[in-house]
């Protein structure tokens, strides 16, 4: 993918310089700036929610969350590894929440526990994947840093299309993995 990038880049800087060479470098520290500007606003949104991530996590938020949500996990991912099933919990809690940088770590650590079990690391792999968000934190956050007049107006087409990706995804995993 690197290689691919680099060659879009190479092929790109190739055609300004030759349409308009002195507008290259001014091109090429703009988008720069931009990178470094739009870098640093994500940087505070993943703060901001990574603290609240902390913050319901001690107040027992996530906890309740993920035993409300162990009956379906449970019976969705066809494991009986408590352990796994509260780290999965805590996964799809906080990408629900819109917080999916801080749901990488249970994400993680469930994957490794459910290590022998495939159709549940296959399910859980296509649910966490489908990225079904109540509050898709980033996109707000680009939306309103773009200056988006309406920047919420994302919350119901998301919301719908994650949806369906995830109810898609679980009937091709139930019909095409074994348990």
């Amino acid at each position: 993918m690197n290689i691919l990038f680099l060659c879009i880049f190479v092929l790109s800087s190739a055609l300004v310089i030759l349409q308009d060479a002195s507008a290259f470098l001014p091109a090429l520290l703009e988008g720069a700036g931009n990178a470094v500007t739009l870098s640093l606003s994500l940087l505070a949104a993943y703060a901001v929610w990574m603290g609240f991530l902390q913050v319901a996590q001690d107040a027992g938020v996530l906890r309740g969350m993920s035993r409300a949500m162990l009956p379906l996990t449970r019976r969705l991912f066809g494991t009986q590894n408590d352990l796994a099933l509260q780290n999965i919990s805590v996964n799809l809690a906080a990408n629900l929440c819109g917080m999916g940088g801080a749901a990488t770590g249970a994400g993680i650590a469930a994957m490794r526990l459910l290590e022998k079990e495939r159709y549940a690391q296959e399910m859980f792999f296509v649910v966490n994947c489908a990225g079904l968000q109540l509050f898709p934190s980033t996109v707000l956050s680009l939306r309103v840093q773009a200056g988006s007049a309406a920047p919420l107006s994302v919350l119901l087409p998301a919301l719908l299309a994650s949806l369906f990706s995830l109810a898609l995804g679980i009937l091709l995993v139930r019909l095409f993995c074994r348990k």
